[in-house]
């Protein structure tokens, strides 16, 4: 038996930290498929950012520990499917690298892992560069 979840995140754009919110707004969203496959809470109300544990934690150990959780309830990633809504930077030109990171961290093949980059056509805030949001389904197969 197999579960999908379909999540969607979207985060407020703030210039100075440029290369690191799209990366950043990814995972997040991949860790909340992640753990809406497997009939968890939020990415926010399992990592609190009150909790000094999790607080400024980087995106990579909160996929770490959805990895660990998916594993410790006996599913494998089946395929992740992930859209990217940026309007700058054109990642165009990345996709291959983020999907072989995206991978490693995940522990999957990346032939399982799937990026599209798409932007907003200058509509909306998306469109305006002020806002990024993420689209991910993901699939995940009992062991």
């Amino acid at each position: 038996m197999s579960y999908m979840t379909i999540v969607e995140c979207h985060a407020v754009w703030r210039r100075k930290t440029e290369p690191r919110i799209p990366g950043d707004v990814l995972l997040h969203c991949v860790v909340d498929a992640i753990f809406g496959a497997l009939g968890l809470p939020d990415i926010a109300q399992i990592f609190q950012d009150n909790d000094p544990k999790w607080k400024g934690g980087a995106s990579s150990v909160f996929i770490n520990e959805a990895v660990r959780l998916m594993h410790e309830a006996g599913y494998e990633l089946g395929n992740l499917d992930a859209t990217l809504i940026v309007q700058r930077p054109k990642l165009s030109a990345h996709k291959e690298v983020i999907t072989a990171n995206l991978s490693n961290l995940l522990g999957a093949d990346p032939s399982v892992v799937y990026l599209k980059a798409k932007t907003h056509e200058k509509f909306d805030s998306l469109g305006e560069n002020r806002s990024i949001a993420a689209h991910t389904v993901v699939l995940l197969m009992k062991k």
